[in-house]
């Protein structure tokens, strides 16, 4: 039934804020927007980071850190950590050991979302069976 991530949506008071901060940890703006709305693009599959005004929010909807964390596969976990934290990110979570080949991290950002960043070895042999490692 699921077959893979499409969006994910962070929500942000200040829109054009987040934009700017999330151009500035990805080094590319973003593809596509419209009012209320910017949408990155990145990563090996492409995957699409949202950015929504949070006036968009559902009812009901938490304003600050809750919920699911999305993990996103980086090459060096603390590296990314210290990059986030230098950017004004908050701590959620230091680098923490998984297991063998699994290390992660969360910060929430300067607009209440939570962050994950991870090294996944899983990620990187499903890269490889695929030739795009």
């Amino acid at each position: 039934m699921l077959r893979g991530l499409t969006t994910v949506s962070f929500w942000a008071a200040d829109l054009a804020a987040a934009k700017q901060w999330y151009t500035e940890l990805l080094g590319i703006a973003p593809y596509f927007e419209r009012p209320g709305y910017a949408e990155f693009r990145l990563g090996d599959y492409q995957h699409e980071l949202g950015l929504i005004d949070s006036r968009y929010a559902p009812d009901g909807s938490v304003a600050g850190p809750a919920g699911a964390i999305v993990y996103w596969h980086v090459d060096d976990v603390t590296a990314a950590f210290e990059k986030l934290l230098s950017m004004g990110a908050k701590e959620h979570q230091a680098p923490t050991e998984r297991g063998e080949g699994f290390v992660t991290a969360s910060v929430a950002d300067p607009f209440g979302n939570i962050l994950g960043v991870m090294y996944n070895r899983h990620y990187l042999e499903v890269l490889e069976s695929a030739g795009t490692a």
